[in-house]
């Protein structure tokens, strides 16, 4: 069932002019790249890695540096890349290309619409790592972590399948926490405080992350487990 669709959970798409390169690989790389929403997806969601033994999706990628290094460092797992900003998605076709990465498929859009298209149990972990945190409180029905998307990410992930997620706003963790607990498809794997202070194993860290640590915001890394 496609997730209801309070809104955006994006604001702007565009910051500064793409470089020439960038926009040549908007033109030639991503049509590549891109999901075909326009079609049923296949029932088995490997094929479109030509027969990959897992696979993952990333909503909001940012600039790519997460995505693209979980995807060099697994080669033979897919990834699926949302990002509906330009600027990122553009700093994410650059990576890809000089990596060479054939593991990779990108929607440049709205995640709503690809949690809508996915077939069911069809994907082994859903990242989310710093959405928008919709400060304002009148603004908190954008943000992307909504009864109704994690009723969509659990309708997705296989069983024993992962939810990850990470913030540098505490309100938003704890809103997290609160809506994950009331939810009776997942839960938190959190053993002890280290489990949510410090990144899992293997975890790349971002630009944005880096910026954040350097004004002082401390990242909370939550973990919930499909059942």
């Amino acid at each position: 069932m496609e997730p209801k669709r309070p809104g955006a959970f994006f604001g702007r798409r565009k910051g500064h002019a793409l470089k020439s390169r960038q926009a040549a690989l908007f033109e030639t790389l991503l049509p590549r790249l891109a999901l075909d929403l326009g079609r049923p997806p296949p029932s088995d969601l490997r094929t479109l890695f030509g027969g990959a033994d897992a696979v993952c999706l990333e909503s909001g990628f940012g600039g790519g540096e997460h995505l693209v290094a979980e995807a060099e460092c697994s080669p033979q797992t897919g990834f699926i890349g949302i990002e509906p900003f330009v600027n990122g998605m553009a700093k994410a076709l650059a990576a890809i290309d000089d990596r060479g990465l054939t593991n990779i498929r990108l929607h440049h859009g709205d995640a709503t619409d690809v949690l809508g298209w996915l077939p069911a149990a069809s994907l082994a972990r859903f990242d989310l790592l710093y959405p928008d945190p919709w400060q304002k409180r009148r603004h908190w029905k954008r943000r992307f972590v909504q009864p109704e998307s994690l009723a969509a990410i659990a309708r997705l992930l296989q069983p024993g399948g992962v939810f990850r997620f990470v913030t540098d706003w505490p309100d938003y963790a704890a809103w997290t926490l609160r809506l994950l607990a009331e939810s009776p498809d997942f839960t938190w794997t959190a053993e002890r405080a280290d489990d949510w202070r410090k990144p899992w194993p293997g975890y790349t860290s971002t630009r944005y992350e880096a910026k954040a640590k350097r004004q002082g915001r401390v990242p909370c890394y939550l973990i919930f487990q499909r059942r």
